[in-house]
């Protein structure tokens, strides 16, 4: 594992906690010896999470769309900014430089590249780790509702086990680097459309 990277809202939050708890895990990922690859910003969570890195003495890689480089104020102090046509080729870039993926409180920008990322590696198009790090319970809500899709048969247990949730920041770290994907199929049962019609 040579790099990570964060997904996190551009926003900073209304808890002090959730920029302490980014600006740690920045840090963190320097002290790791790992690259940040991150989206590009100098705003909210990005902002922190780079800063904190460079801080350390960590590499920080920033992929942004063109159209958003003066909307979210792209960060041009990081170790390499690299500007991409649009959010399809950002989050193919971020994948192509990533050996792992931890998503930290955001919206819907976090959201959506997280779970293009699970998609993708239950789909067999990767094989990274996935994983929330959790900061005062924000992303409590989501994972009950991932436990849902289980109980409802819509997601298979492995692969919702093979997604790490938690707060410990050292567990996290260790997952990531012990990590092996889950072998689990995505179909729930053995019956396909063929055999449905």
């Amino acid at each position: 594992m040579k790099s990570i990277c964060v997904y996190c809202g551009s926003n900073a939050g209304n808890k002090p906690i959730y920029a302490e708890r980014a600006a740690a895990f920045g840090a963190r990922i320097a002290k790791e010896n790992l690259a940040l690859v991150y989206g590009g910003g100098n705003v909210g969570l990005m902002g922190i999470v780079a800063d904190a890195a460079l801080e350390a003495g960590g590499e920080v890689v920033g992929v942004i769309p063109q159209q958003l480089v003066e909307w979210e104020v792209a960060h041009r102090g990081v170790t390499r900014l690299e500007i991409v046509a649009n959010m399809h080729e950002r989050k193919a870039r971020m994948f192509d430089l990533s050996d792992g993926f931890v998503a930290l409180p955001g919206g819907f920008g976090t959201l959506d590249e997280m779970f293009e990322m699970l998609t993708w590696r239950q789909l067999g198009l990767g094989d990274k780790p996935c994983a929330f790090f959790d900061v005062d319970g924000f992303y409590q809500p989501l994972v009950a509702m991932m436990d849902r899709m289980v109980a409802e048969r819509f997601l298979h247990a492995d692969q919702r086990a093979d997604l790490w949730h938690g707060d410990d920041m050292d567990a996290l770290f260790s997952w990531l680097r012990a990590y092996e994907p889950a072998q689990a199929s995505k179909w729930m049962d053995e019956k396909r459309r063929k055999e449905l019609r």
